[in-house]
C-alpha cells in the first residue's frame, strides 16, 4: 500500500497535540516540522525543573509547568505544540481546555508506530522507560484512539508507517 503523503493542515495559530507510545518518534517529528519555540515538551519541563528530562518524580510538576506554557502561547495566538503521549484521554482533555478557553482550534497527530518498533528504538535510549511502560502506553492508546474524533480536534491524523513521519510535511494554513 502506498505511503499517504498528502500534508497534515495545521491552523494556524493552533494547538497540536502529539499523541504516542515512548519511542514512537514524537520529538524527532516535533524538531522536523516546527520550530522549537512552538515545541512544550513533558521531558522537556521535566528538565527544567530538575535538570533531568527522565526523573519522573518531577512529573506533575512538570505537567503544570507544561499547561501553563501551552496557556501563555495560546493567550499570545502562538501555534503551540504538545509533545508528550498523550495517550490517556483525561491527558488530552486537560490541554485541550485550555485551546477552548482561548477560542483556538485543536489538531491531534497520532503516530501509531508498530509497538516492536517502539520497543526498539526505546531499548537504544540513554535511559529506556522500558517496554512494561511502553505496553501500558499503547493499550491506553488502543482503548482511547476511537475516543479522539470525539474529543473536539479539527482533525486527528493517523501515521502508522514510520516513513510518514518523514514524508506527510506539516503546513500550516492560516486561520480566517
Amino acid at each position: 500500500m502506498p505511503l499517504d503523503s498528502r500534508p497534515i493542515e495545521v491552523p494556524s495559530p493552533s494547538l497540536v497535540v502529539l499523541v504516542g507510545v515512548a519511542g514512537c518518534g514524537k520529538s524527532t517529528f516535533a524538531a522536523r516540522w516546527f520550530v522549537d519555540t512552538e515545541v512544550v515538551s513533558s521531558d522537556r519541563c521535566r528538565a527544567l525543573i530538575c535538570d533531568d528530562p527522565h526523573d519522573q518524580d518531577v512529573t506533575s510538576d512538570a505537567f503544570s509547568l507544561l499547561r501553563i506554557l501551552v496557556d501563555r502561547r495560546l493567550r499570545h495566538g502562538r501555534l503551540t505544540v504538545v509533545d508528550a503521549t498523550n495517550v490517556k484521554r483525561r491527558d488530552r482533555k486537560r490541554v485541550l481546555g485550555i485551546a477552548e478557553t482561548h477560542a483556538v482550534p485543536a489538531v491531534a497527530i497520532v503516530l501509531d508506530l508498530p509497538l516492536d518498533l517502539c520497543r526498539q528504538r526505546d531499548a537504544g535510549r540513554e535511559r529506556p522507560v522500558g517496554p512494561e511502560v511502553q505496553e501500558r502506553q499503547h493499550r491506553d492508546l488502543v482503548r482511547t484512539r476511537p475516543q479522539l474524533a470525539d474529543e473536539g480536534y479539527v482533525a486527528v491524523h493517523h501515521l502508522t508507517d514510520p516513513d510518514e513521519l518523514v514524508t506527510r510535511p506539516v503546513v500550516r494554513v492560516p486561520r480566517d
